[in-house]
């Protein structure tokens, strides 16, 4: 985490008495950086998803609730805090329309081809492929703060 981001993350736990044990993490989301943290910020993107084996393979912690995340632009700038409001685990071709939409980048179907291809092409990394029912973990979030770089 940059200075900067660090500094908004302490003053954002100041100002909401957060306790300042609370963890973060600060992140980009998937391959367009810049517009996924523009429809976080306007409030069209609400919800997030990432395959579930790489939680395993990476021996990484799954999300939960009340989890804090700082989303950075392209250039690691932050751009708001979120808060994560719900987790579930579920087959991508189980996934609700309502759930795609919340994800705010168009219709079902783009959101299915969007991240097909993310998917196939993070999962080839690992040799491993993409199928329509491979678990997902799905995440909705709220915007808890956004970043003010004039403050």
């Amino acid at each position: 985490m940059n200075e900067m981001t660090l500094a908004y993350w302490n003053q954002y736990l100041e100002k909401s008495k957060v306790h300042p044990l609370t963890e973060v993490e600060a992140f980009q989301f998937g391959d367009d950086a810049n517009a996924l943290a523009e429809l976080v910020v306007s409030g069209k993107k609400t919800a997030t998803c990432s395959a579930y084996m790489l939680y395993e393979i990476e021996n990484e912690p799954l999300p939960y609730i009340g989890q804090y995340a700082i989303v950075l632009d392209a250039a690691d700038q932050p751009m708001a805090i979120i808060q994560t409001t719900e987790v579930t685990i579920q087959a991508m071709n189980e996934v609700s329309e309502a759930f795609a939409l919340a994800e705010g980048e168009g219709t079902y179907r783009e959101w299915w081809d969007i991240h097909e291809r993310f998917f196939s092409e993070l999962l080839r990394s690992y040799q491993l492929s993409f199928t329509p029912s491979m678990n997902i973990v799905c995440e909705r979030f709220k915007v808890v703060d956004q970043f003010n770089a004039k403050e």
